[in-house]
């Protein structure tokens, strides 16, 4: 699997031929638009800084969309969202799912850390965790920060931060803990990689 971060809340997660995009950005935004087909399109909150999915169709694919709360399936991947707080009174969908034997949750453009304790139950524990610091309306780093590590996910990647120097990730990696090897132009995992990893953090470079 191969994790690359295309700034604001834009993730793109390849593994074989299957790609998926999170929160890809609309044309007219600030952010880099999609140049790639993507089989699932992952929309966090209904702002144009996350629903660019007009711009993933290309290369044979058109992408399934994933657009809020509940249960999808698509070609064997099972994807569950759950509702919270996003920004300009939105809701914000957090998604859990599974790749390659990897449990992957994304909490999207979360702005408040007061979540259910059912949600909280369901996606603490991940392999990989996606956390938002500060930008676009998201809750502050060091909130994020925080929430991310009670989350025990064994991989942190912090998004939505405004850049490697921003203040936003400063605060996310106060509360979190700082890159064990530094900013990254991507990441490529296999499950057998995460073994003996605690809420170790990642940080990836837009691209």
């Amino acid at each position: 699997m191969v994790i690359t971060y295309l700034g604001t809340g834009f993730i793109k997660v390849t593994f074989g031929d299957t790609v998926i995009a999170l929160n890809p950005v609309s044309k007219g935004t600030n952010g880099k638009t999609a140049r790639f087909g993507a089989d699932i399109a992952m929309v966090s909150a209904p702002l144009p800084a996350f629903a660019g999915v007009e711009g993933l169709t290309g290369g044979g694919k058109e992408p399934f969309i994933v657009d809020g709360p509940g249960e999808y399936e698509y070609s064997d991947i099972f994807i569950r969202g759950y509702q919270s707080s996003g920004p300009e009174g939105t809701i914000n969908t957090i998604y859990s799912f599974i790749l390659e034997g990897m449990r992957i949750v994304s909490l999207g453009v979360l702005a408040s850390s007061d979540l259910a304790p059912e949600v909280i139950e369901d996606i603490s524990g991940a392999d990989i965790l996606f956390a938002p610091a500060g930008d676009e309306g998201s809750m502050s780093g060091r909130l994020a920060g925080k929430l991310a590590s009670s989350l025990d996910p064994k991989i942190i990647i912090p998004v939505l931060h405004g850049g490697a120097k921003s203040d936003g990730l400063k605060e996310f990696l106060d509360e979190a803990g700082e890159p064990a090897g530094g900013v990254q132009d991507k990441l490529s995992i296999k499950k057998k990689d995460l073994e003996g990893k605690e809420a170790e953090v990642v940080v990836l470079e837009a691209v």
